[in-house]
Formats: C-alpha cells, sequence, structure tokens
C-alpha cells in the first residue's frame, strides 16, 4: 500500500495550526504517510469565505483561552496567549511573515520546518537565526517577499486551500482512495488516523524503536 500524502495548511498566527503542526510532525515518522507543509495567508481564507476571528466575540474569546491553554498542555506544545495577545493577533497581518516562510520553501525547504516552529516560539521575533539561517540566507529571503514570485506561490497556495474547502486554520487534507479529504482544526487528528487508516496514540506518540 502506498503512502499518503497530508498536507497541512497553516499560518503561524493560529496557535491552533502550531498544535496540528506539532502532533502531525511527530506521526511523519510513525504513519504511513508523506507530510506535505502548505504555508498559506489566513486572511486571505477568512476575506474569500466570509469567516471572522472566533476571538472576535468577546464570550469566545474568554473560552478560547481556556480550551488553548488545556489544548497546550494536553498535546505538549509551549503555547502562551493572553487576552492581549489575541488584540495584537487581530491587529496584525502575518502577509510578510507567510511570505518570508514561503519563500523559504521556494529555495530552502530543509529549513520550513524549524523556521515555522520558530515563528510560533518567538512570534517574529530572531527568528531566522534560531531556525538555523545564515545571515546572508536570512536576508535574501526577506528581498524575496517582495517578488511577484513568492506573492504569486503564497497566493496560488491559499486560493488552492479555498478550493479544498478550507475555511480556517488549521486544515488537513488527506489524498485517499484517490480522493482529498479534509480536516479541520487540529482536534480533528484522530479522525484523520482512522480515516487513513492508521491508529492514533495520542497527541505525543511512542516512535518505533526501528524508525528512530
Amino acid at each position: 500500500m502506498g503512502r499518503t500524502l497530508v498536507e497541512l495548511f497553516y499560518d503561524v498566527v493560529s496557535p491552533y495550526s502550531w498544535l496540528g503542526f506539532e502532533v502531525l510532525c511527530r506521526y511523519q515518522h510513525i504513519w504511513n504517510i508523506d507530510l506535505r507543509f502548505r504555508p498559506a495567508f489566513l486572511g486571505g481564507i477568512m476575506q474569500a469565505t466570509g469567516n471572522k476571528p472566533p476571538a472576535m466575540l468577546p464570550k469566545r474569546a474568554e473560552y478560547l483561552l481556556k480550551d488553548i491553554k488545556r489544548m497546550a498542555e494536553y498535546y505538549q506544545v509551549p503555547v502562551q496567549i493572553s487576552g492581549d495577545d489575541f488584540q495584537r493577533i487581530l491587529g496584525k497581518s502575518t502577509l510578510g511573515a507567510m511570505r518570508f516562510i514561503t519563500a523559504i520553501d521556494m529555495t530552502q525547504p530543509r529549513y520550513l520546518e524549524p523556521l515555522s516552529r520558530e515563528f510560533w516560539i518567538r512570534f517574529w521575533s530572531q527568528v531566522a537565526g534560531q531556525a538555523g539561517l545564515s545571515s546572508e540566507v536570512a536576508q535574501k529571503q526577506l528581498e524575496m517577499i517582495s517578488s511577484s514570485a513568492v506573492k504569486n506561490r503564497l497566493k496560488e497556495t491559499t486560493e488552492e486551500a479555498i478550493k479544498y474547502g478550507a475555511f480556517g486554520m488549521p486544515t488537513v487534507v488527506a489524498h485517499f482512495n484517490g480522493e482529498p479529504h479534509l480536516f479541520f482544526g487540529s482536534d480533528r487528528l484522530e479522525l484523520l488516523g482512522s480515516i487513513i487508516g492508521e491508529k492514533w496514540q495520542g497527541p505525543v506518540p511512542s516512535v518505533p524503536s526501528h524508525k528512530m
């Protein structure tokens, strides 16, 4: 049986995307999958689908603060977020950040996973150096942000996510039995495993010794 292609569409503005990102990174060494990271622009998806950030509703924002804290502990991902963070996130576009990550995906794909992780951890503070990029490479990627190639790639990836049916992030698309299966949210990965015939072992699975 061939490997299942699993695409993760994400934006570093989304803490739930970080949760899904880390869990899928763990399972890529356990499940028979080819994991493909697809950096996209959440703002574009929201605009195209008429969706609104959940934290815009005060009561839901209160709940999300508690939920993210619980999920972070359960998933063992160091997400730390406060009410002020919601306002900061809502008031700042990640377009530049996602273009930078897209440029890395196009030219230095081996850094895509660690760089994305550092964007979440640092939220844009000294991320390039922490991910192992030299200052020269980082500068080159920054110069690429305004290029039409990078802009078009990010736009195309975002549009592709929308065509699959994405309305928020994280969006996971598993290509199984000749058709795409879309899953929304970091709490649908157990269902993903069920659909593609893989065993769910919780958010922090143990890696078999022969795969280490």
